[in-house]
């Protein structure tokens, strides 16, 4: 990962964030992911345990255990 800290909002646009996340290896993506899935069930534990997760529109995809 680079270690660039910017102080302007262009580098805050989604192009750039998408850029950068594109400059990640796969296993720094991967790293990252289980970085944010570790700081999400810090923060709420019982979340695995939600039931009835409804999709909305857009990219999102609600996955179940049945899914997995």
């Amino acid at each position: 990962m680079r270690g660039e800290i910017f102080h302007t909002l262009a580098a805050e646009s989604i192009e750039e964030k998408a850029r950068w996340f594109h400059s990640l290896s796969v296993v720094e993506r991967l790293e990252l992911l289980c970085a944010w899935t570790d700081v999400i069930l810090a923060i709420n534990p019982g979340i695995l345990e939600t039931k009835n997760a409804q999709p909305i529109a857009g990219r999102i995809q609600v996955l179940t255990k049945d899914r997995l």
